[in-house]
C-alpha cells in the first residue's frame, strides 16, 4: 500500500507541530509522498505566512521598502528550523525572493513561496527528495489547470522514488511563470499527486477530526461523519462545508482513490473517509447539513407559461447577459423563480428586470431579498420515506417559514430556502429531528 499525505497550515505552524507531523509520517512507511502547506497561525492573534507574503509583496509592488516584512517571514522559518535543530539555511532562497519581488514577479509567485519554503524545510527534516511543484504541475495559456500534461510528467517524476515532498498550492504556466490554485489549493495538489502516483489512499491532515454533520458554530458538539461519498461531499462543500477544497475531489475520484480526513493533533482518531460509493449505511438518514446566507429570489409570473416554448431560456438569458449565475430555478405552471447571490445581483437588478421584461414579457416580477439556502444531504434519504415531511414538521415546530424547497432527481439532497434571520434556527431544527430525536 502507498499513501499521499497532505498537511495543512495549522499542522505546520511551528517546530512543535512539525515534530507531530514527522512522527505521523514515520509511523507508517506507506506514507511516501508529502504535500505541505505554508505555515499557518500559531495562535489566534498570529498571521498566516501566506498573508504575510501578500502584504510584503503589496509593498514591493507599490515601490515601497519591504525588507522589514521579508525579514519577519524569514524569522518565522528560522524559528522552525532552529526548533527542529536543522543545519539548513534559506539565505539563497530569500535572496531570490527579494530579487523577484523587486522585479514584480506577481502575487501568485509571492503567495506560492510559503509552500515552496516549507517544502524545503519538510524535505530536509524528513530526509526526503524535494520536488518543486512548478516543475511538475502545469496550467495552460488561459490559466486553467492542465490535468493531462501534469499527470504525464508528474507520474514519470515520481516513478521509482521511494519518498518525496511536493509543495502544495502552485504550479507553472507554459512560460514558467508561477500560478497558484485558489486559497486552500494544497488540498488540490495532494489529490493531483495521489492520482499521478497511483496511491491507495490520500490522507488529508488538518486541525479537525474529519467532517461534522453540521457547523459547530451553530450546533454544539455536532456528531462526526464516518463515511461520505464524493457526491455527498460535493453538495455539502458547495453549500459551505469547508474542511476540504471542493476541487480536490476530482483527480482522486477519477481513479477511485479514497480520501481520509485526519487530525494532526489527534492522530488516533479515524477521521472521515471520502469514497466513490459504499454499501455502508449512514448512522442517520442524513449525512450532513450545510447552508449559506445572502440570496435573493426573482419570482416571475406569466399565464400559460408552461405552454410557451423557450420561456425559461429567455428568462435565464437576462441573467447571462449580465454575467450572473443562478443557484436554483424551482417552477410551477405559471411561475418560475430564480435564486441568485444577492451581492452579485443587487447592483444589476434593474438591468436584469429590464432584460426579463424585454425577452420573456412576464405578467409580473417580484424580488425577495435576504434569503438563506440550506442543503440537507444524505445517500440514506433515497430509501427512507417521509424525509421531506420530517423536515417540514421540524421547521414548522421551530416557527420557521419555508420559502422554497427543491429536491434533485438523484434524491441525494433537498434544498430549503428560508429567511436569513431563520437560518440558524432552521439548521438546529433539522439537526434535532434527524440526529438527536431520530424519530
Amino acid at each position: 500500500m502507498s499513501k499521499v499525505v497532505k498537511f495543512g497550515g495549522s499542522s505546520l505552524a511551528s517546530a512543535e507541530q512539525f515534530k507531530k507531523v514527522g512522527k505521523i509520517i514515520r509511523a507508517d512507511k506507506d506514507r511516501r509522498f508529502v504535500v505541505p502547506s505554508a505555515p499557518g497561525k500559531r495562535d489566534k492573534k498570529d498571521t498566516k505566512v501566506t498573508d504575510m507574503l501578500y502584504a510584503c509583496y503589496d509593498l514591493a509592488e507599490n515601490g515601497k521598502s519591504f525588507s522589514k516584512e521579508l525579514a519577519a517571514i524569514k524569522a518565522r522559518y528560522q524559528e522552525i528550523i532552529d526548533g527542529l535543530e536543522l543545519t539548513l539555511s534559506l539565505d539563497a532562497e530569500f535572496k531570490e525572493i527579494e530579487k523577484q519581488f523587486k522585479a514584480k514577479a506577481g502575487k501568485d509567485y509571492a503567495a506560492s513561496r510559503g509552500e515552496f519554503l516549507n517544502g524545503i524545510v519538510m524535505a530536509n527534516y524528513l530526509g526526503y527528495e524535494f520536488i518543486d511543484a512548478a516543475t511538475v504541475i502545469f496550467f495552460d495559456e488561459e490559466g486553467n489547470f492542465d490535468a493531462e500534461k501534469t499527470n504525464e510528467i508528474l507520474s514519470k517524476r515520481l516513478t521509482g522514488l521511494k519518498n518525496a515532498v511536493i509543495p502544495g498550492f502552485y504550479g507553472a504556466m507554459p512560460d514558467g511563470k508561477v500560478k497558484t490554485f485558489s486559497r486552500g489549493g494544497s488540498d488540490v495538489t495532494g489529490s493531483i499527486v495521489a492520482k499521478a502516483a497511483k496511491v491507495d489512499v490520500y490522507e488529508n491532515w488538518t486541525d479537525v477530526s474529519g467532517f461534522l454533520i453540521a457547523d459547530p458554530r451553530i450546533i454544539d458538539k455536532p456528531v462526526g461523519i464516518d463515511t461520505i461519498t464524493y457526491r455527498e461531499l460535493r453538495e455539502l462543500s458547495y453549500m459551505g462545508a469547508g474542511v476540504l477544497h471542493e476541487d480536490a475531489i476530482f483527480p482522486v475520484r477519477q481513479q477511485g482513490i479514497p480520501i481520509n480526513i485526519r487530525n494532526t493533533n489527534s492522530p488516533e482518531d479515524n477521521g472521515t473517509w471520502i469514497v466513490g460509493s459504499t454499501c455502508q449505511k449512514s448512522k442517520y438518514v442524513i449525512t450532513g447539513i450545510a447552508g449559506k446566507k445572502g440570496f435573493c429570489a426573482i419570482n416571475i409570473e406569466k399565464d400559460m407559461m408552461n405552454s410557451e416554448i423557450g420561456f425559461g431560456r429567455k428568462v435565464l438569458q437576462a441573467f447571462e447577459e449580465n454575467g450572473i449565475s443562478f443557484e436554483h430555478v424551482p417552477s410551477g405552471i405559471d411561475t418560475l423563480t430564480v435564486f441568485v447571490h444577492q451581492d452579485e445581483f443587487m447592483h444589476k437588478e434593474q438591468k436584469v428586470v429590464a432584460g426579463i421584461n424585454r425577452l420573456a414579457k412576464p405578467d409580473m416580477i417580484d424580488i425577495e431579498a435576504d434569503l438563506a439556502l440550506i442543503a440537507v444531504v444524505g445517500r440514506g434519504m433515497k430509501s427512507t420515506r417521509g424525509t421531506a415531511g420530517r423536515i417540514f414538521s421540524a421547521l414548522a415546530h421551530a416557527n420557521v417559514n419555508v420559502r422554497m424547497i427543491d429536491q434533485g432527481s438523484s434524491e441525494l439532497n433537498i434544498i430549503i430556502g428560508v429567511a436569513n434571520e431563520d437560518f440558524e434556527a432552521a439548521i438546529k431544527a433539522i439537526y434535532d429531528i434527524f440526529v438527536l430525536t431520530k424519530l
